[in-house]
């Protein structure tokens, strides 16, 4: 009869699985009674509770179909703000037909078809006080070199480079501007921002105001901007009020040999069968300002476009809105560059502002990590940029 013992017992790898459960089950235990351990797992068991959207998933039924009647209010409140905006822009063209007077103004005292009356030109600076008391001063040094040097002082007529003098006061616009650029600048005379008439879809146009040059033949260049006022259809609630969305250049007619926008360079060529080498010529791109008014299109036929279209499409809005909001409505304080002061200024203030508030927010946490250890930092608010 055979010798059973060997079914009847259990297999080894049986047995060391058993035992590898025990040893494990027994870990565990030990474990779970560690405080810490217990601690740190109720951490991350509570911080996934405050995560905004595992919250909503835990809601019944009743609540979710509530929030989402909210959510179609919202969307509704998103197309008021819309009209809104629509309603703004309408507001902008008539205050631009009054604004246009004063700058016709300007347009002739810049460029000398016009001369201001001493009423027009009397200015009181913030230190006029102490201006007139050294001016008198040196009045009695100097009034008789000034007489003397009077009918050989220079009179140039208006305010030379005025434009050309914005463009190189503002970096935004100066990294555009090559050395070749700037003889050409030197002829703008003016620059206008015209909207789109009522009915028609918005947007704006750019106008820059040539005297006659070697240059080109034009005029007149222009830029339109063209803009969007309404929530998407696929995301209604990133909508902050109207964006740019493409723009349109203009054709400018250069003089022979005047192009600034391109360079011709030399290349040599060797035939494959021959060996010989021949020079040949050929135009590329050259950067130039000039070819603020050649942009590149905004994808429409839902191909999307890569990095560098997408961040040079973006700097191109930048610089037509900032044209529109600050440089045209304000070119005289960026000619003397009070207005760049300004705005050194408020973004200093704005660090400042930020630090101290740093500062004190350092301090309340302080004060309540005593009362609430796990509090959690509050999230930084997104800025609208247009």
């Amino acid at each position: 009869m055979a010798d059973s013992s060997f079914s009847d017992a259990a297999p080894p790898d049986s047995v060391d699985a058993a035992e590898d459960a025990r040893a494990t089950e027994k870990l565990s235990d030990q474990v779970m009674q560690n405080p810490q351990v217990l601690a740190a797992l109720q951490g991350r068991l509570d911080g996934a509770s405050l995560t905004p959207s595992s919250y909503i998933e835990t809601l019944p039924k009743a609540v979710k179909r509530r929030i989402n009647a909210l959510k179609q209010l919202q969307v509704k409140c998103a197309h008021i703000e819309a009209k809104f905006y629509e309603e703004v822009h309408d507001l902008e063209r008539k205050y631009a037909a009054l604004y246009q007077p004063l700058f016709d103004k300007r347009r002739e005292f810049v460029t000398g078809d016009a001369e201001p009356t001493d009423a027009e030109s009397e200015w009181h600076s913030e230190n006029e006080e102490e201006d007139r008391l050294a001016g008198d001063v040196k009045n009695k040094v100097v009034i008789a070199e000034k007489e003397s040097t009077a009918a050989e002082e220079p009179s140039p007529k208006g305010i030379p480079e005025f434009w050309f003098t914005v463009f190189r006061n503002v970096d935004m616009l100066s990294e555009l501007v090559q050395e070749y650029d700037e003889p050409i600048l030197k002829h703008l005379q003016d620059i206008k921002v015209k909207f789109s008439d009522p009915g028609q879809p918005m947007s704006f146009v750019l106008e820059f105001h040539f005297e006659p040059n070697d240059y080109f033949t034009n005029s007149v260049l222009t830029k339109t901007y063209k803009m969007k006022s309404e929530p998407d259809k696929a995301d209604p609630f990133s909508f902050e009020g109207p964006e740019i969305v493409d723009c349109d250049g203009c054709t400018i007619d250069w003089k022979k040999g005047k192009n600034v926008t391109v360079k011709t360079i030399k290349k040599k060529q060797k035939h494959k069968g021959r060996g010989t080498v021949r020079t040949i010529t050929k135009q590329v791109p050259n950067d130039s300002f000039f070819n603020f008014f050649s942009p590149l299109k905004a994808s429409g036929d839902g191909e999307s476009l890569d990095e560098d279209s997408e961040f040079t499409l973006a700097s191109d809005f930048e610089i037509g809105h900032f044209f529109r909001e600050r440089i045209v409505p304000r070119a005289v304080l960026y000619f003397t560059g009070e207005a760049i002061e300004d705005d050194d200024n408020f973004e200093e203030g704005e660090e400042g502002e930020e630090e101290e508030l740093e500062g004190d927010e350092e301090g309340e946490d302080e004060d309540d990590a005593e009362v609430n250890p796990k509090k959690e930092p509050s999230q930084p608010s997104e800025c609208k940029q247009q």
